[in-house]
């Protein structure tokens, strides 16, 4: 059933339309590759064959691959830059300069052909740039050949040999890969620091190695009874013979391959409920082991509350797998650092699991957008960790808010709409794409309801899984739910270091009421929540709708005291409304007394009446 589902989104992502001023279209790739690894040297070769489909309605004269290795010799972008920015990563440092030959990591292209006949290539860094003869036609297909050889560096990021968790091998970013071609054109980008965008298609992928080794990859596996395991039962077989196993997977409509080998890996397996086959793959160690087991169910745990909340989790398999340095995503695993804390193991594998939706299914482009993937996935995880801990916070959000507030307040803080790799500072990306991108989603359940929220993120699922949406795509979803106009709110959020900050002026006596008058001091527009608490306890709500929404909020409970006030234009910076009670009678007047909208001063909010 699963595999009808991604044939029926593949052949709507080609024909529905969508973003821009063009009909949605993505490009499409296949592979097939054959890659022999030496757990020796940490050396491999390989052969892939690439049909690629030109869906696109331009003629293409060139393509690119993706040779990520090649970032972990001294002398690379990835290592000037670690060792120029003025706040490196801790894991990164000056240590790629100090790699010696064999510690390296490279992937080198020693042979290309299009459609049976060579073709010239140049390898710059960690792009291959490829002139073609021939240009692609739109519509066509064509088939790349080559071959490839690479050496697995040492564990400095994301991908490596012998982590500091002694994990043998974290093979991510490993093999050439076609770069992206889109309505924004080519998108190339050398391997700095960041992270990801791919072509969605099906990947046909066998993997010789020592047969002591364990592997999880993305996909499922196709031969367990060739290689003497049996990975659906978890359980090793002993008459597995010779010195080398291929392990051969397959993976249908991902837009990458990662995989891990360890000869100690503990293996186990769990169904969910909604039938996705889970696997874990662990170091062989007694204090992690209890965590390990510990974390299965929760993990089932969040991957239904993940499709309740966005959408059915469409491929057969997940695979959580001790590896890496920290946690990342890929198609349909996960590697995570494993020898955590349990509320740790689980809070990480939450996010990365998270990610399955806000990536690997709704793929933003995460170099331009790098806010989409994170900040969503902080967004859902955060709740998420919530049901998993059976806790019921006012603000569940509140640790992503705490630190927007420090980056709005540092100085150094850039646009969204940065680049990744042109942030001046990694804390102030971090910052950035983590929590201000959390606070984007936070917030507009603010803005439009909680219940209008929730519906844009399942209409978000149903309308741009399998493809490559963008801010504008998402923003669009929110509007059409909500009825709301919002562009004023992607603009000023994600493409200006514009704040919110609005406070209570005055309340002032006014012919036996009370006049309330409020200032806006930031330049961010908002709509205007305010809480009037009297002295006998109860409570109105006054709501201020924005005039360039051309909406108003529902009510979130008609149990509310709930007051629909005129609307604010944005250009005044002052507005005022009157309350039907004596002065006396009020205690306080408070702006956003849930501290969802992200106000960067709320030392103003509060007006305590004498």
């Amino acid at each position: 059933m699963k595999r009808i589902l991604v044939a029926l989104f593949l052949i709507t992502s080609i024909t529905s339309n969508a973003q821009n001023n063009t009909s949605y279209w993505q490009q499409h790739v296949d592979y097939k590759m054959n890659i022999d690894m030496n757990v020796e040297n940490y050396q491999y070769t390989g052969d892939q064959e690439l049909v690629y489909t030109n869906n696109s309605p331009d003629t293409l004269t060139k393509v690119f691959y993706h040779l990520y290795f090649n970032a972990f010799q001294p002398g690379s972008e990835m290592d000037i830059r670690s060792r120029t920015i003025s706040d490196p990563d801790q894991r990164v440092g000056a240590r790629i300069s100090k790699l010696s030959p064999s510690q390296q990591g490279y992937l080198h292209v020693n042979a290309l052909t299009r459609n049976g006949k060579p073709i010239k290539y140049n390898e710059v860094g960690t792009v291959l740039e490829v002139q073609l003869e021939e240009p692609i036609l739109p519509g066509e297909k064509v088939i790349f050949n080559m071959k490839f050889a690479g050496q697995v560096p040492e564990q400095i990021r994301r991908a490596g040999r012998n982590s500091s968790e002694n994990v043998a091998l974290s093979m991510t970013q490993w093999f050439p890969k076609m770069a992206e071609y889109d309505f924004q054109g080519w998108h190339a980008d050398p391997y700095i620091a960041r992270e990801f965008h791919g072509v969605w298609g099906d990947f046909d992928v066998k993997i010789s190695i020592d047969k002591n080794y364990i592997l999880g990859a993305t996909g499922v596996l196709q031969n367990p009874n060739e290689i003497g395991y049996n990975y659906e039962d978890a359980g090793v077989k002993v008459n597995r013979k010779g010195k080398k196993l291929t392990w051969h997977f397959k993976a249908e409509m991902v837009h990458d391959f990662a995989w891990a080998a360890d000869p100690e890996y503990i293996h186990d397996k769990r169904v969910a409920a909604d039938g996705t086959v889970l696997h874990f793959l662990y170091k062989n160690k007694p204090e992690i082991k209890e965590n390990w087991k510990s974390l299965q169910p929760k993990t089932e745990e969040l991957l239904l509350y993940f499709n309740e909340n966005i959408g059915p989790y469409p491929w057969p398999q997940y695979s959580v797998i001790q590896g890496g340095d920290g946690g990342m995503e890929y198609a349909m695993l996960t590697l995570v650092t494993g020898e955590r804390a349990l509320g740790s193991l689980i809070g990480v594998t939450a996010h990365e699991l998270a990610h399955a939706w806000f990536q690997h299914l709704l793929a933003t482009n995460e170099s331009k957008h790098e806010w989409m993937d994170e900040g969503f996935t902080s967004y859902i995880s955060s709740l998420a960790m919530e049901k998993v801990r059976g806790t019921t916070s006012e603000n569940p959000f509140m640790g992503g808010y705490r630190s927007y507030y420090r980056l709005a307040n540092s100085g150094v803080e850039q646009p969204l709409s940065t680049h990744a790799d042109r942030y001046a500072y990694n804390a102030a990306y971090g910052a950035a794409a983590y929590s201000k991108g959390e606070v984007f989603l936070a917030q507009l359940g603010y803005i439009i309801g909680e219940e209008n929220l929730a519906k844009t993120l399942r209409r978000y699922y149903d309308e741009w899984k399998f493809k490559h949406p963008t801010p504008n795509d998402f923003i669009r979803v929110a509007e059409k739910v909500s009825g709301a106009e919002l562009d004023w709110y992607l603009t000023d959020w994600t493409q200006t270091t514009n704040t919110i900050d609005y406070g209570v002026q005055d309340v002032e006596k006014e012919d036996g009421k009370t006049r309330v008058i409020l200032q806006r001091n930031g330049l961010m527009p908002m709509p205007v929540e305010v809480t009037v608490t009297f002295k006998d306890g109860s409570t109105e709500l006054v709501y201020i709708p924005l005039q360039m929404m051309r909406w108003e909020k529902p009510a979130a409970s008609d149990s509310l005291n709930r007051r629909v006030v005129e609307d604010w234009a944005w250009a005044y910076p002052t507005y005022s409304f009157t309350i039907d009670a004596e002065m006396s009678e009020i205690s306080k007047v408070e702006i956003d007394a849930s501290e969802r909208m992200a106000d960067v001063k709320r030392d103003n909010n509060v007006y305590e009446v004498k």
